[in-house]
Parts: C-alpha cells; structure tokens; sequence
C-alpha cells in the first residue's frame, strides 16, 4: 500500500500549510489519494486567578462553521485542476497535537509544514509538528517554511560563480 493514498494536511490558514497541502495534493495525486485537512482551534484559557478546574473558553458554533467553510475556500483554490485527488475538510476544538495524533489513526501519511521557530522562541513555544514527528503512528512529511534549498560547501560557491 502506498503511504500517499490517505493524507492528513493539518492547516493553520498560513501560507506554509497552503504550500504543504499543495504538496500533498501532488503526492496524493497520482494515487488517486484522498486528503484529510484539518484545522484545530484552541480553546482559550484566561490568565486570571480563577482555579484550574474551571472550564476554559470555547469557540461558538457559528466559529467552527465560519473556520470550516474558510478551509473548504483554501482547499478548492488548491484542488483547482487536480480532478484525482479528493479532500475532507474537518475543523475541530481542542490542543492541536493531540487532536492532529486522532486524526491521524485514520490516514497512511501525514504532510504538515513547520513553523520554523528556533532558539528561545522554539524552546518557550514548542512545537506541534515536533511532537507529531515524534509520536505519530504514521509517516511525517515535514515542509519547511523557507521552501529553497539550502547549499552548503562547494556547492554553494559554485552557485556564487555562475
């Protein structure tokens, strides 16, 4: 089985989740794949002295069908012309890692872009697609936000000279 027939494509409405989901539409294509895209809106935990076991905040209903006729937006612009590749569009509520691992029980293959954080902000922020790496039970695809290829050595003076 190929792991391109079933993909997940976790979209954050940024321009490195488009170019992911571009990807996978590529991969998926000559499969006749199928794409599950998903979008996850955190609740909202106020910063007050209220105690822990107080719920937190969440996204009104009319939110979630505003989020998911956005991401059925995004993915008919990027599904222009590719007739073999199908798409479900699903936006749920909770934290982004753990509802991209439940999701991802239903797929072959997951193609995700990265934030590209390093350094202190990596470090105090974290990384959803970090711990996707690290804990997803199918393969990961990870697309970079800075899309070029990086040269090194040789290969980049010889780029300098031409």
């Amino acid at each position: 089985m190929t792991p391109f027939r079933r993909i997940l494509v976790p979209h954050d409405f940024s321009a490195h989740a488009t170019r992911a989901l571009t990807l996978a539409a590529e991969l998926a294509a000559p499969h006749g794949g199928r794409l599950l895209v998903l979008h996850v809106i955190t609740p909202f935990h106020p910063v007050t002295a209220v105690r822990d076991d107080v719920p937190a905040w969440g996204p009104a209903r009319d939110l979630v069908a505003d989020e998911r006729r956005r991401l059925e937006a995004v993915v008919r612009r990027v599904l222009v012309g590719r007739r073999r590749v199908r798409a479900d569009c699903e936006v749920v509520i909770g934290d982004p890692f753990h509802r991209i691992a439940d999701a991802a029980r239903r797929v072959d293959s997951i193609v995700m872009a990265t934030a590209g954080r390093t350094g202190v902000a990596h470090l105090l922020i974290g990384s959803v697609a970090e711990k996707v790496v690290r804990h997803a039970p199918v393969p990961v695809l990870t697309v970079r936000p800075d899309a070029r290829p990086r040269l090194r050595g040789a290969a980049r003076r010889s780029v300098r000279r031409s």
